[in-house]
């Protein structure tokens, strides 16, 4: 079975994340290099492994979790439909099975919060670990004065983690935010959609999404 240390190994994998990392710099994008994908994988596994899922399910989830961005080698627009076609034809070619394929491809494809879907558990984790990535690690500019409004908010966030608690079925993100960089309403300016679709990926999951925000809990 192909494994997540098998698609980090693989050599067009490393080079097209690498690449499309670099292509979202030209354009002023946040990061979305190895250590997001790293950390959307483990995310991801531990989501499902968390709730009790199958083991194949939550490595398929990791795997998803690290490719769900490679599209952007491509183009940063619809990269979530570019990234599934090029999963394909390199796990294809790594000997997954054509059902795995099937969900992991469709993951990927239905990431972005302006069409996606969680349409099976591996999607649904996905959505969750690749929105709860907010830090401002991510941001490359290094000119606070010129931030755009995601430069801002992801550099408000000092501290962002999802709890899963698979007793009470209930996925939490927890962010620390400084008001005085953001405030709060300005989250929820370019973030509504985002939480709107890991509310429904948690649904999927048969459990809750909460979000607290500086021990606020506001959904």
């Amino acid at each position: 079975m192909v494994t997540l240390e098998d698609v980090k190994r693989n050599p067009v994998i490393e080079s097209f994340i690498r690449k499309g990392n670099q292509y979202l710099g030209v354009i002023g994008f946040t990061e979305h290099g190895h250590r997001h994908l790293n950390l959307v994988a483990s995310i991801a596994r531990n989501i499902l492994e968390r709730l009790g899922y199958p083991a194949r399910d939550a490595e398929l989830a990791s795997i998803a979790g690290y490719l769900h961005d490679i599209g952007n080698v491509v183009s940063r627009n619809d990269h979530g439909i570019s990234g599934a076609l090029i999963a394909y034809t390199v796990l294809s070619q790594m000997g997954m099975p054509p059902d795995e394929v099937a969900t992991v491809i469709s993951a990927i494809a239905n990431h972005e919060e302006q069409y996606g879907q969680p349409v099976n558990n591996v999607a649904a984790a996905l959505i969750l670990a690749d929105k709860s990535d907010v830090h401002r690690s991510r941001v490359r500019n290094p000119d606070i004065t010129t931030f755009d409004i995601h430069d801002r908010v992801n550099y408000a966030v000092e501290h962002s983690f999802l709890w899963v608690h698979g007793d009470r079925r209930t996925i939490t993100l927890e962010l620390t935010i400084d008001i005085e960089i953001c405030p709060v309403m300005e989250y929820f300016e370019i973030f509504l959609t985002r939480m709107a679709l890991c509310r429904r990926a948690a649904d999927y999951l048969h459990s809750k999404f909460e979000l607290v925000i500086n021990g606020a809990k506001l959904l």
